[in-house]
């Protein structure tokens, strides 16, 4: 009895890294698409095809070429995100009803930082290096929330390194290449179902790093169409932890413990298309598909030493995201952006939990560049986010049953700047 509760427990928080929902960013799932301040303006519209500034490292390595001096871009969003939550039903695995709040302030407010260095070394070919976050979440519930069994809290950052090479073939065709290093690291809490002295809790820390990479292709058949494509790929984690116990019911008593355990994670590659064409010498209007392989996500199997491994189905689909976007050059200092994006959820009705309460999202935005002097640009962008009602219906025996509506929306503000030299 004390093995079987201790992987129950085990398994419920080491599936919160792989699953765990940031309803504020702005892709499928827990992918972020805060990367670069200037494409946000446009609802990411035209990522593999613009080359505006330093961040075409992430968007895609070939834009690097067509960027004609040294450049450092930086940026940074900040997420405000708002859920309302309409519970149904909560009840134990005693079947009883539990009591608690049904607050949605779930996901507290959060920046998402960017950097990028690209530098030139001839008419040819060109270096660069980011560094930024692709995938991250922080959701916090409370101790008191009414569906706390199946979700607590959860904090899972992924920061990729990237040293970057572009090549311009001629005139028309530019290819791109970069290694990316990435690091991950979680701490999260789950609660046991109240056997008589109080909630149990278990809490995880874990780590890991790995390589990926990822490569692009820009062609240009006329000066004034350009059509990117980009790839980037998977990254397999193999996240190291310990596991620790608090009041947790075993069968002959509440334990205190700390024990090892283990969980591989394959975080998904995406292929990036794009299309940005000059109307004329004020209007610019691009055009993006991105497609997520997020079915490599069926499941996640967690080791635990000693014992047999825990394996929880997810059935993530793979996804959508398609955007399209308009600028204008108001005069030389000013260029006016806006898009709209739509996307796919990876998540499926069956098998959506409280840590992924997320349906198909709809994005709009607005962002500006200002170029005081010809040396720098400062860019600002303001993205809304809203999400179809999306119905989470869960009944687990070790944790009782969830029905709830989630109704999510997000706001995210950034602020970023280049400098040329």
């Amino acid at each position: 009895m004390k093995n079987k509760m201790n992987k129950l427990t085990l398994g419920v928080a080491l599936a919160a890294a792989a699953t765990a929902y940031a309803g504020g960013v702005h892709a499928g799932a827990f992918q972020l698409n805060e990367q670069s301040v200037s494409t946000q303006g446009t609802s990411f519209a035209g990522r593999a095809s613009n080359a505006n500034d330093a961040s075409t490292v992430f968007g895609n390595p070939a834009g690097m070429s067509f960027l004609d001096r040294a450049q450092i871009t930086g940026g940074v969003t900040y997420l405000d995100v708002n859920t309302d939550i309409d519970v149904a039903s909560a009840k134990d695995a005693r079947n009883q009803t539990v009591s608690g709040g049904d607050d949605g302030d779930m996901v507290p407010g959060a920046a998402v930082p960017s950097f990028y260095y690209v530098q030139p070394m001839n008419d040819r070919v060109a270096l660069g290096f980011g560094v930024y976050a692709p995938f991250g979440v922080i959701t916090d519930y409370g101790s008191d929330f009414r569906g706390r069994y199946f979700a607590n809290y959860s904090e899972v950052e992924v920061v990729t390194a990237q040293p970057t090479i572009s090549y311009r073939i001629n005139d028309k065709w530019a290819i791109g290449a970069g290694v990316t290093y990435n690091s991950i690291k979680g701490e999260l809490t789950s609660n046991t179902v109240d056997v008589g002295a109080g909630d149990g809790k278990v809490k995880i820390k874990g780590d890991d790093a790995a390589w990926g990479y990822n490569v692009g292709v820009i062609f240009q058949p006329v000066e004034s169409t350009r059509l990117g494509l980009s790839y980037r790929s998977k990254v397999d984690y193999s996240l190291d932890g310990e596991a620790k116990y608090n009041n947790v019911f075993t069968g002959a008593g509440f334990a205190n413990t700390e024990q090892d355990a283990s969980l591989d994670v394959t975080l998904p590659e995406s292929i990036d298309f794009s299309v940005t064409h000059k109307l004329d010498d004020r209007w610019t209007l691009m055009a993006g598909v991105t497609w997520v392989h997020w079915s490599r996500f069926d499941e996640i199997a967690v080791e635990v030493d000693n014992t047999s491994d825990i394996v929880e189905e997810q059935g993530y689909e793979d996804s959508w995201q398609y955007a399209v976007g308009l600028s204008y050059q108001l005069n030389p200092q000013w260029v006016l952006r806006t898009g709209m994006a739509f996307d796919d959820s990876p998540t499926v009705d069956e098998h959506r939990s409280a840590r992924i309460p997320s349906g198909d999202r709809t994005i709009f935005s607005l962002g500006a560049g200002w170029t005081p002097m010809p040396e720098l640009t400062i860019d600002m962008a303001y993205t809304y986010l809203w999400e179809e009602t999306a119905t989470v219906s869960l009944s687990e025996p070790n944790r009782g049953t969830y029905e709830a509506d989630y109704e999510n929306e997000a706001h995210g503000f950034g602020l970023g700047a280049t400098y040329r030299f």
